[in-house]
């Protein structure tokens, strides 16, 4: 898989970092970002539910 947030539409809810703090975090102003080198979900069974919890739907996950 292949995890990106788009920072447009972020609003900083942070409902992915507490979900998945081994995948997500947020940046200095807030916003939602996937930690470097977790941009595959390092195999987390909880990203899908992180996606599902975004309350602006600014994660996008691609099953690859």
């Amino acid at each position: 898989m292949r995890i990106e947030i788009d920072k447009d539409r972020c609003m900083g809810a942070g409902m992915c970092a507490l979900t998945v703090p081994g995948v997500f975090t947020q940046d200095d102003d807030g916003l939602s970002e996937v930690l470097p080198g977790r941009e595959d979900g390092a195999g987390e069974p909880l990203v899908h539910e992180a996606v599902r919890a975004c309350p602006v739907q600014a994660i996008e996950v691609e099953e690859i």
